[in-house]
């Protein structure tokens, strides 16, 4: 039996439930259990800059995690940039700092009015002054993929039918339908976020934890050994919700 790895789904600014799900993982495997984060954790909950210092302090005392990049969390990294930079894979009439996306909440986390009747360069300035170097730096360190054995970790999901080291970022970050109406084995079990579901699930040839935290629902974690999986929930492991097996 391999040894457990565990994962959690997109955070999207919600303290509360990422502390609950670490104690989740702690009560199953220990403190040094292996934890792999899916991306995505800023941006629409109420405490973005809570997420992250927890992250940056586990990173900071070598805890055994993993940290992807979500499409969130690369929009929050860009928008630090100078000149802040734009995500050309989104719709014209949205940008990061769109409610809808959630950047405004984020930066309001750290006391910066995002406001609409603002110019972005301000914001950007009062941003600089407000987000700590090591939460930027943090966002730029953090990984496409994660490779397991037979798992994948990513956070959107892979295109198929290109190899692995041939898979693009936007990809990674972005994709959907094309992800999730192929039904065929990938090279590995994908294990992923980026869209809600109702409830993780196992897809057969993919598992999906994004649970909708960033619209209130509970934050999701995931326990793997080999390809086996389950949830973790106060009452201890259960079964993932399963559809469709692989064609």
């Amino acid at each position: 039996m391999s040894d457990p790895i565990y994962a959690i789904g997109d955070i999207h600014g919600q303290t509360e439930e990422l502390h609950r799900v670490l104690d989740l993982i702690e009560d199953d495997g220990g403190i040094d259990a292996q934890v792999v984060f899916l991306g995505d954790y800023a941006d629409r909950g109420p405490d973005s800059k809570g997420v992250l210092e927890t992250l940056v302090a586990g990173q900071q005392a070598k805890r055994n995690w993993t940290f992807l990049k979500g499409n969130h969390d690369r929009m929050f990294e860009w928008f630090m940039q100078r000149p802040p930079l734009h995500d050309p894979y989104m719709l014209v009439d949205l940008y990061w700092l769109h409610p809808r996306l959630g950047g405004d909440t984020t930066l309001g986390s750290y006391g910066v009015d995002a406001g609409p009747q603002r110019r972005e360069k301000d914001v950007q300035a009062d941003a600089h002054a407000a987000v700590p170097k090591e939460h930027v730096a943090f966002l730029e360190g953090l990984k496409l993929s994660h490779t397991v054995g037979d798992l994948l970790f990513v956070h959107a999901g892979i295109r198929p039918g290109v190899p692995l080291k041939k898979q693009t970022e936007e990809d990674m970050l972005w994709i959907r339908n094309e992800f999730h109406d192929f039904t065929g084995a990938h090279p590995k079990l994908v294990v992923h976020g980026h869209t809600p579901v109702r409830k993780a699930t196992h897809y057969g040839n993919r598992v999906n934890l994004d649970t909708a935290a960033g619209y209130g629902e509970p934050l999701t974690a995931a326990v793997f050994e080999g390809k086996e999986a389950w949830i973790l929930t106060e009452q201890g492991r259960q079964p993932l919700n399963s559809v469709a097996a692989v064609a």
